[in-house]
């Protein structure tokens, strides 16, 4: 069973950092997509950065503050959240897309449970 498990939120001032964590497990051989999406209350859930293959996509609203990376031996990402903004506020999620394990390949969805992300002074 495929589980996406992040660490890492919190609270922090305007201005500040933190750093997101994310790791896949469940006998993983590969992982197409790894990225973090971010969901406020009554929002629709929405896509912060990805890593797929070399290449990273960001919302524009994060260009510039914060960076994805992934390590696909360890099936992990990370994402640095510096310059953070009261509207970064969000429960932040983790997003895998495209999982081979144990003989076959999965090209749905999994999501982690969600971390908080508070920006606040």
């Amino acid at each position: 069973q495929v589980q996406l498990v992040e660490s890492g939120g919190g609270s922090v001032q305007p201005g500040g950092s933190l750093r997101l964590s994310c790791v896949a497990s469940g006998s993983i051989t590969s992982i197409n997509t790894m990225g973090w999406y971010r969901q406020g209350l009554g929002k629709q859930r929405e896509l912060v950065a990805r890593a797929s293959g070399g290449s990273t996509d960001y919302a524009d609203s994060v260009k510039g503050r914060f960076t994805i990376s992934r390590d696909s031996a360890a099936k992990m990402v990370y994402l640095q959240m510096d310059s953070l903004k009261p509207g970064d506020t969000d429960v932040y999620y983790c997003h895998a897309q495209g999982i081979f394990t144990r003989g076959v390949y999965y090209g749905g969805n999994f999501w982690g449970q969600g971390t908080q992300v508070t920006v606040s002074s």
